[in-house]
């Protein structure tokens, strides 16, 4: 039989359907409705931005804090010289602590959107696993945690045994990164009295390796709760695209672009992202989810403007709307659109429409740029082009020109001082 939970924030997971597997719902739900829990995501600090995959999970964070919980946002300054290699099927390349500490405090922006950080009893804490990693010693750490480790339960694991099943290398290095995030559960309950590890669904066997070791030296009592791996309703993996990652750094993704791939959310996946990634009630996203037809357009308008809000602000969401109104409805070229500024040098001897596509990230090569043209799928202000060797110079941008790929994807040509 189902358990129902009866604490805000587990009934919040079920309903909206983030949850996907729990180690004891009713012993957390009991905890949680007794007081405050304590609870953390990893995020290793691989990139400068994190990207919409992680998104499932802040949601998860803000949910925990607005039902009255503490979270913790846990960067991996001292995982990431390992790299998780759970279902990945080669190595992660090796970052510099350099490199790992710039990608850190680029980070930090993201979380500031959604968690509010402070010294109260429900604030988030910004943490970094380098504090208590960076300074283990070896040998003591093989006799003192190594030890609660079964190689044999290692192996055993879905996402180490996919990459043996697969006859693809494993390297003692990634094989430490189980035995570090358990670790990592262990300091946290030690040092904040943190109970609950959270994390995708992939996550499962580093989560439960958490919870023995801290059962194990502690005695007391921990979770895990993990998140489905969202994938789109055509099989494609979220935040996806064909122009690779949807970054929540602006500097990375800029608000429009963010917002426009909000906008493009397939018809059947509306309902589901509405619960997923805003805070509207169960029952409005179920009634914009089940539009049909046009209207459905007016349910992903709501969709793009309430995640948008959520990590840009609202200015930033109401101007990629105007943008799009302008662009989509009026055949505008709206100033909030992804822009190639082009110096006047650049430009002299001129500059073909193929390099326009390309240098403006709507073509990925001249190839690309060439075959878009050609098959009639570009239009430059709003008219259809039809020679990729069209040359381009100073005079012919004196006024800002929109260049399309098919019908949703646009980008502003400038000269830059103009």
């Amino acid at each position: 039989m189902t358990y129902h939970p009866k604490s805000d924030f587990l009934r919040v997971m079920q309903e909206r359907g983030f949850m996907a597997d729990c180690t004891d719902l009713q012993g957390l739900d009991e905890a949680m409705k007794a007081g405050t829990v304590t609870a953390y995501i990893g995020y290793d600090a691989t990139a400068r931005s994190l990207h919409v995959g992680h998104l499932l999970n802040v949601m998860m964070l803000r949910w925990l804090q607005k039902t009255g919980h503490r979270p913790i946002t846990l960067m991996g300054g001292g995982t990431t010289k390992v790299g998780d290699p759970s279902f990945r099927s080669e190595e992660r390349p090796l970052l510099t602590p350099g490199q790992i500490d710039a990608n850190i405090a680029a980070m930090q922006g993201v979380f500031a959107r959604y968690l509010r950080y402070g010294e109260g009893p429900t604030d988030a804490l910004m943490l970094n696993n380098a504090e208590w990693l960076d300074g283990l010693n070896y040998l003591d750490f093989l006799r003192d945690i190594g030890r609660h480790f079964s190689v044999n339960r290692m192996l055993s694991f879905e996402s180490v045994k996919a990459r043996l099943d697969r006859e693809q290398s494993l390297s003692f290095l990634e094989f430490n990164y189980m035995i570090l995030q358990a670790y990592d559960f262990l300091e946290l309950y030690r040092r904040y009295g943190c109970r609950l590890q959270m994390g995708g669904s992939d996550q499962w066997g580093n989560i439960v390796s958490g919870i023995d070791l801290t059962r194990r030296i502690e005695d007391v009592e921990v979770w895990g709760l993990t998140s489905h791996l969202l994938t789109t309703s055509d099989g494609r993996k979220m935040g996806k695209t064909a122009q690779g990652a949807v970054w929540l750094n602006a500097e990375m993704l800029g608000p429009y672009e963010f917002w426009q791939f909000w906008r493009n959310t397939t018809d059947a996946d509306v309902g589901r992202f509405l619960k997923l990634y805003t805070e509207l009630p169960v029952e409005e996203c179920d009634r914009l989810g089940a539009l049909a037809g046009s209207e459905i357009n007016a349910a992903k308008v709501v969709l793009a403007n309430e995640v948008t809000t959520l990590a840009h602000g609202a200015e930033a969401a109401r101007a990629a709307e105007a943008t799009a109104r302008e662009v989509f409805e009026r055949g505008g070229i709206g100033e909030d659109l992804p822009t190639l500024a082009l110096a006047p040098a650049e430009v002299a001897d001129g500059i073909s429409l193929a390099q326009l596509f390309v240098r403006s990230g709507l073509a990925k090569s001249g190839k690309d740029a060439r075959r878009l043209i050609q098959e009639g799928g570009a239009h430059v202000n709003d008219r259809p082009a039809a020679d990729p060797g069209e040359m381009f110079d100073a005079s012919r941008l004196a006024e800002p020109v929109k260049l399309s790929a098919g019908r949703k994807r646009h980008a502003r040509v400038v000269l830059a001082g103009g």
